[in-house]
């Protein structure tokens, strides 16, 4: 019996191993996921972040910024399948029209840290969410 299990246990290492190694690569992590890195721009700059808007929302969501520092967004709405036709961001009396597939910037920077929740003027049911450190 312990012949057996010896034969048993040796391939199912190798299969763990394998798996472990494969996750490795691929870059498998935990959490929620986060948009890319942005670069910070340069000092006295906005950072300029692109966001889009599709059947999905706003996207990339959610985006870390950093308090006290200009964001320039950079938004484009690529879909008619979305109430998400402006940007609502009532902390900065920001309330803009996105026209489909025309770039549209908006500026501002945050003063508080903490989730920063913006939408579409619907009661902001799409939205996206900024983290502000």
């Amino acid at each position: 019996m312990r012949t057996y299990f010896a034969r048993l246990i040796k391939p199912l290492l190798a299969l763990t191993l394998a798996a472990a190694m494969l996750a490795a690569e691929q870059g498998c992590t935990q959490g929620t996921p986060t948009a890319p890195a942005v670069p910070e721009g340069k000092p006295g700059e906005p950072r300029t972040i692109a966001l889009s808007i599709t059947e999905k929302g706003y996207e990339p969501s959610p985006v870390t910024l950093r308090q006290g520092q200009p964001v320039k967004l950079v938004l484009t709405r690529t879909t008619e399948h979305t109430c998400a036709t402006e940007i609502v961001l009532d902390e900065h009396n920001i309330n803009t029209p996105l026209p489909l597939n025309q770039p549209v910037e908006v500026s501002f920077t945050p003063t508080q840290t903490g989730k920063l929740v913006y939408g579409c003027a619907m009661g902001k049911m799409i939205s996206g969410v900024f983290m502000v450190e």
